[in-house]
C-alpha cells in the first residue's frame, strides 16, 4: 500500500471514526513499520468495536512487533473469548510463548492451532521444531501432573477452588461455615461472574479483567483467571490482610497456570 492509500485511509476515518476503515489503515501502517502511528488506530477501533476479534487480533499483532509481549498476550487471549477458533490467536500466542522461553505453553497453543489447520505444513513444522527444542517426544499430548497446583497457599484444605468456565471445579474445595463442601454451588456461581465481569470490560473497552478483589462479611475473596479458560477463587478471614491475600492469590494463580498447561 503506497504512502497516498494511507493518507486516503485516515482522511477516511477522521471523517468517520465509527468507520471499520481502521482495520485496512492500522494494518498498512504495521506492515510499513509505523508502529508508534498504528497503535492508537487500533486501540480506537477495539474500543469501538469490543465485540470484534479482528480488531483485537490487529491489536494484538502490533504489540507483538512492539516488545510488548504482555499486552499482546492479554489481547490475543480476548480474541480467544470472543472466537474459541481464531487460528492466527493460537499462532501469536505460540510465539509469544516460545519468545519467552516457555515450550510447554507453545506446544499446547501450536497443537491447537495444528487442530484448527491440519493440513498447514508450516505450522505442522513449526510444531516439530518447538518440540525439539523442549525435548519433547515428536508425539501429541502432554503428561499429567500429579501434584495438587493449590499447595503452594499451604493452608487447611477448604479455602481456594479452581474452576473452568462452565462452573466445574477443577482442583481445592470451597466450604460454608457449617464446615461442609460448597465447591459445586460456589463454582457455579463464579462461572457467572466470570461472564458478566468479561462482558462488562468489553463493553467498558477495558480489555481482558484479570482479577476482582471482593468483601464479604467475615471472609475476603480474591479472584483470579489463571488461563483464558479457567477461574481461581482464593479466600481468608478478615483478619488477614488484604495485601497478603492478594499475593497468596496471586501465586496460587501462577502454580494454576502451569498446572493446567502441563495438563493439557
Amino acid at each position: 500500500m503506497t504512502a497516498d492509500d494511507v493518507q486516503a485511509l485516515t482522511a477516511q476515518l477522521a471523517r468517520d471514526p465509527s468507520s471499520l476503515v481502521f482495520l485496512p489503515l492500522a494494518e498498512a501502517l504495521r506492515r510499513r513499520g509505523q508502529l508508534d502511528a498504528a497503535l492508537p488506530v487500533a486501540e480506537q477501533g477495539a474500543a469501538r468495536f469490543p465485540e470484534m476479534a479482528g480488531a483485537w487480533d490487529l491489536l494484538a499483532r502490533i504489540r507483538s512487533d512492539r516488545g510488548e509481549g504482555d499486552l499482546a498476550f492479554d489481547a490475543w487471549t480476548t480474541v480467544l473469548r470472543l472466537d474459541p477458533a481464531h487460528l492466527g490467536a493460537y499462532k501469536g500466542l505460540a510465539f509469544l510463548s516460545f519468545r519467552a522461553g516457555e515450550y510447554a505453553r507453545s506446544l499446547r497453543y501450536l497443537q491447537r492451532a495444528v487442530d484448527l489447520a491440519p493440513g498447514d505444513d508450516a505450522l505442522r513444522a513449526a510444531l516439530e521444531r518447538v518440540r525439539e527444542a523442549a525435548g519433547a517426544r515428536p508425539v501429541p499430548g502432554y503428561s499429567q501432573p500429579a501434584a495438587d497446583p493449590l499447595r503452594v497457599l499451604e493452608a487447611e484444605p477448604g479455602l481456594a477452588l479452581l474452576l473452568d468456565l462452565q462452573g466445574r471445579p477443577l482442583a481445592g474445595s470451597i466450604r460454608n461455615a457449617d464446615g461442609k463442601d460448597a465447591g459445586d454451588a460456589v463454582a457455579a456461581v463464579l462461572a457467572g461472574i466470570s461472564r458478566e465481569a468479561e462482558r462488562a470490560v468489553r463493553l467498558l473497552g477495558l480489555g481482558p479483567w484479570r482479577r476482582i478483589s471482593l468483601e464479604g462479611g467475615p471472609a475476603n475473596f480474591e479472584l483470579r483467571t489463571p488461563t483464558i479458560d479457567s477461574v481461581l477463587l482464593v479466600t481468608r478471614p478478615r483478619e488477614v490482610p488484604a495485601g497478603r491475600l492478594a499475593l497468596l492469590a496471586d501465586r496460587a494463580a501462577s502454580a494454576a497456570r502451569r498446572w493446567l498447561e502441563e495438563l493439557r
